[in-house]
């Protein structure tokens, strides 16, 4: 930062008046210079790309876990077993021609509960693997693990009435599992593995449970988590990691409709 210039009216003589004719000097050199540091906060208000929002990282965790939370509203407000009925997989709607029941079946829960325990682990494993591998990646691999978990569910109990997020959230946990094996951490670390090991235990130990549904979702997740968090030495070609889930996916539906 200069240094302020004080004038000693003593030993200087008062500033001359120029003529009006001539144009006034320009001031003095040491009046005229800025710092750097001021130049750059002089400059900063009026750039108009600071005023631009920052792209949301979570933005597809965050999504689902809006529709999920706003269908379990609606469901309570217009009648809880229509909407069910309406939404729930079960092998008899899909001989009836109900495919859209394999994506559906993924946003109905039966009960706070279950909506409230599936909605908390997608908002942990969001905030960790969605930033990691960004967000369409993200939403691949929920998808093709919401899919693997409806193929499972057909698989293992196909009369049942099957509903929840928790085959997709299955297979995100799967991803990151896998993952960070692939990356030479152990989950067991940061409370990955221990999650996913618990989650292991209560699909087998509570009756009720769709076991098909999340070993289902599990599967199809960690096949996507192979590929897509593999370590950068194997060189796996960006378009592959795309299509891994994509094809995952639709391998699931043939199976659900096989």
């Amino acid at each position: 930062m200069p240094k302020k210039h004080r004038t000693n009216p003593v030993n200087f003589p008062p500033p001359q008046v120029p003529p009006q004719s001539s144009p006034p000097p320009p001031p003095p050199r040491a009046l005229t210079r800025k710092p750097l540091i001021g130049k750059s906060a002089a400059s900063k208000p009026i750039q108009r790309n600071d005023y631009r929002p920052r792209n949301n990282p979570f933005v597809v965790s965050n999504a689902i876990i809006a529709i999920n939370l706003g269908l379990f509203v609606w469901s309570q407000i217009s009648g809880v077993n229509r909407f069910e009925n309406n939404m729930f997989l079960s092998r008899i709607f899909l001989d009836n021609g109900e495919w859209y029941r394999l994506v559906s079946a993924g946003f109905v829960h039966f009960g706070l509960m279950h909506v409230a325990m599936n909605m908390f682990l997608l908002f942990q494993l969001g905030r960790m693997l969605e930033p990691a591998i960004g967000s369409t990646k993200f939403a691949l691999i929920y998808t093709a693990s919401l899919l693997g978990g409806s193929a499972g569910a057909l698989l293992l109990s196909p009369t049942a009435f099957t509903g929840g997020a928790s085959g997709a959230v299955f297979g995100i946990m799967a991803a990151g599992v896998v993952g960070m094996r692939q990356q030479g951490a152990n989950p067991f670390k940061s409370g990955l593995g221990m999650t996913f090991a618990i989650n292991i235990v209560l699909t087998l130990a509570i009756p009720g449970i769709s076991i098909g549904g999340h070993f289902g979702g599990a599967l199809a997740g960690a096949i996507c988590g192979f590929v897509i968090l593999a370590p950068a030495r194997l060189k796996i070609p960006e378009f592959v990691q795309y299509a891994t889930p994509i094809f995952v996916g639709v391998a699931a539906v043939f199976i659900s409709l096989g």
